[in-house]
C-alpha cells in the first residue's frame, strides 16, 4: 500500500544521514553561497632545542673534516684552580743584585737630590748634540736639494735615539728612502727605511718634494761622553742612487754633558716630567 511506502522511503533517508552520508540539500546551498574563505589548518613546527652541555663538549672534541679549518675550543683557567700560587716572590742573596739601567738609577739619584737639597741642585745631562747646522736653516738648502735629489731637512735627539726628516725631489712615484748610521767610525753599520710623511706642492719653478721621516734608536749605554753617531741618507728612484752626506763629511752627533740648574720649587713639576 501506498502508505506504507512512504514510511520506508523516509526511514532510508534517515539511515543515511545518519552514518555520515551526503548532507540535505538546505545545508549544501547555505555553505557554497558564505564569502568566508575556505580554513586550512595551521601547522607549528616546533624550535630545535640547543644541545646540552655534555653534547657541546662532544661535537668541540671532534676535529673539523673542512680543509683549513682549526677549530679549537677556548678555555680559561686561574692558577688558584690548579693549586698554584697567584703571585712568585724572588728572594736576591748576596751577589745576586738586580741589574738597574743607567739612566734609571741617575733618575733616582735626582729624586733624592731634590729631596733633601735645600739649595737650588745642580746636575748635569748627557745628550747628543748636533756638529752642524740644521740644514733646514742654511740659505743654501733649495739649491743643495736641487743639486743632489735628497736632503736632510733637520734632526732631534732624546732618550730613545734621533728623529729627523728628509727631503727628496718627486722624480717618480716608486722610491724608496733610507739612512745609514754608524756608532764606531763604519766598522759597522746599520740602516732603517725612511716612511712617506707629506708632500709640498710645486712652487717657484721647483718641482714637488716629497717628506720622509725617520728614526734611528740609540742604545743607552752608548750615551756617555764623547760617543759619536754618523749617519747620511740615501735615495733610490728609478734605478738610479742618491746620496746626501754633508758635502763627504757625514751628519754627526757627539754626546755631550750639559750642567742644570733647578730651583728647589720646581721639585713636584720635575718629579711629574721624568
Amino acid at each position: 500500500p501506498p502508505a506504507v511506502y512512504t514510511n520506508s522511503s523516509m526511514t532510508l533517508r534517515s539511515s543515511t544521514a545518519a552514518k555520515g552520508g551526503p548532507q540535505p540539500n538546505k545545508l549544501q546551498s547555505s555553505t557554497s553561497s558564505s564569502c568566508d574563505p575556505a580554513l586550512r589548518p595551521i601547522i607549528r613546527r616546533r624550535a630545535r632545542s640547543l644541545p646540552t652541555s655534555p653534547d657541546r663538549r662532544k661535537w668541540a672534541a671532534v676535529p673539523c673534516q673542512v680543509p683549513g679549518c682549526q677549530s679549537r675550543m677556548n678555555r680559561v683557567r686561574f692558577a688558584d684552580a690548579l693549586g698554584l700560587e697567584l703571585t712568585e716572590v724572588k728572594v736576591f742573596q748576596t751577589g745576586e743584585d738586580p741589574s738597574i739601567p743607567l739612566h734609571v738609577l741617575s733618575r733616582l739619584s735626582i729624586n733624592s737630590d731634590l729631596w733633601y737639597s735645600s739649595l737650588d741642585l745642580e746636575f748635569t745631562m748627557q745628550c747628543l748634540v748636533p756638529d752642524f747646522q740644521q740644514p733646514a736653516d742654511c740659505m743654501d738648502f733649495s739649491s743643495r736639494l736641487q743639486e743632489q735629489q735628497v736632503c736632510l731637512e733637520r734632526v732631534t735627539s732624546s732618550d730613545l735615539g734621533l728623529s729627523g726628516t728628509i727631503q727628496v725631489r718627486n722624480v717618480a712615484f716608486e722610491k724608496q728612502v733610507s739612512v745609514r748610521y754608524t756608532f764606531n767610525q763604519w766598522k759597522s753599520l746599520h740602516e732603517v727605511c725612511a716612511h712617506w710623511h707629506s708632500s709640498i706642492p710645486e712652487k717657484n719653478g721647483q718641482d714637488q718634494v716629497d717628506v720622509f721621516t725617520f728614526f734611528l734608536p740609540v742604545p743607552p749605554f752608548l750615551l756617555q761622553l764623547c760617543s759619536v753617531v754618523q749617519f747620511a741618507a740615501r735615495y733610490q728612484v728609478n734605478g738610479q742612487e742618491y746620496w746626501d752626506n754633508n758635502r763627504g763629511k757625514n751628519y754627526s752627533l757627539t754626546c755631550r754633558a750639559h750642567p742644570l740648574k733647578m730651583p728647589r720649587e720646581c721639585e713636584e713639576s720635575w718629579i711629574h716630567f721624568i
